[in-house]
């Protein structure tokens, strides 16, 4: 197996073990690339093909040369060989060059595969968790909305503004009040009939379980609506649960002081959301 100087992160760097980037790579220089973060379970990567196909649309977006998939593929499966259960982290830069911010007209990508050990806290997808609102604003532009970009300092400034242990996560709007989602996290509303999601046309990001939801919840018959949310909206529904691709789904049960009853809550559906996040494959 592939590893880095440390023990518990291994790594590789355009195939290669090592763990330092050169000073002049953009990634470093400007935050010029993509990053996927991906469960493991059973020794092999969950909502894969998903994670790929967003890399693919962050890529063709920023304009970045996209590797071979087989290469993500093999060198994945190398660092993830004798490791049933751990995180998967991709990511794309433009490598260095080009004059300023103007990036170079035929960019030498680097790509980096790390894998992390599993999370070590309680999973508190059945009992749920204690939200916050933050007062940060979530970063308004269409042009790198739902991607995972290398840029993401609001949602840095956002998790440093607590450090309760039991704030497990914060909610941002943007800067005209209008909900976002979680500091890495989608995030769905239930009003006791159906889901209501924010869309990530202008900020946040398309995450791959927020994708998964929307399909299952269709395949149930549970309506999801894609709309524009704001703080009235929290204030009236009956409850809300966070979705990402390490956390699969966690029911809210407390909002910045206000308790919900986790029992109103679609079950069917969060069990499936659950269940199927971490399928590998």
């Amino acid at each position: 197996m592939g590893g880095g100087l440390t023990q518990s992160v291994h790594i590789l760097i355009d195939g290669q073990e090592q763990d330092q980037v050169p000073a002049l790579d953009r990634a470093i220089q400007y935050g010029d690339g993509l990053f996927e973060t991906i469960r493991i379970v059973e020794g092999r990567p969950c909502q894969w093909q998903r994670h790929l196909d967003r890399l693919s649309i962050g890529a063709e977006r920023l304009g970045i040369p996209l590797p071979d998939v087989a290469l993500w593929v093999a060198e994945a499966a190398e660092l993830i060989q004798g490791q049933s259960d751990g995180v998967l982290k991709l990511i794309l830069t433009r490598g260095e060059g080009g004059r300023g911010y103007r990036p170079p007209d035929h960019p030498k990508i680097r790509r980096l595969v790390l894998v992390y050990p599993p999370p070590n806290t309680p999973d508190p997808w059945q009992q749920g968790v204690g939200v916050r609102y933050c007062q940060t604003p979530a970063a308004i532009n269409p042009a790198l909305a739902g991607i995972k970009h290398l840029n993401r300092l609001d949602s840095v400034l956002a998790r440093a503004e607590w450090d309760e242990p039991g704030i497990a996560e914060g909610l941002m709007f943007d800067a005209t009040g209008v909900l976002v989602g979680g500091t890495m996290t989608n995030v769905f509303l239930w009003d006791g009939a159906r889901l209501l999601t924010p869309p990530v046309d202008r900020a946040g990001i398309a995450g791959t379980v927020r994708g998964l939801t929307l399909e299952l919840a269709a395949r149930m018959g549970v309506e999801c609506l894609v709309t524009r949310l704001d703080l009235e909206a929290l204030d009236q529904v009956q409850g809300l649960f966070l979705t990402n691709s390490l956390i699969g789904v966690w029911p809210v049960r407390e909002l910045a002081g206000r308790r919900f009853d986790l029992t109103r809550l679609p079950w069917a559906l969060i069990n499936r959301i659950h269940q199927t996040a971490f399928t590998p494959g």
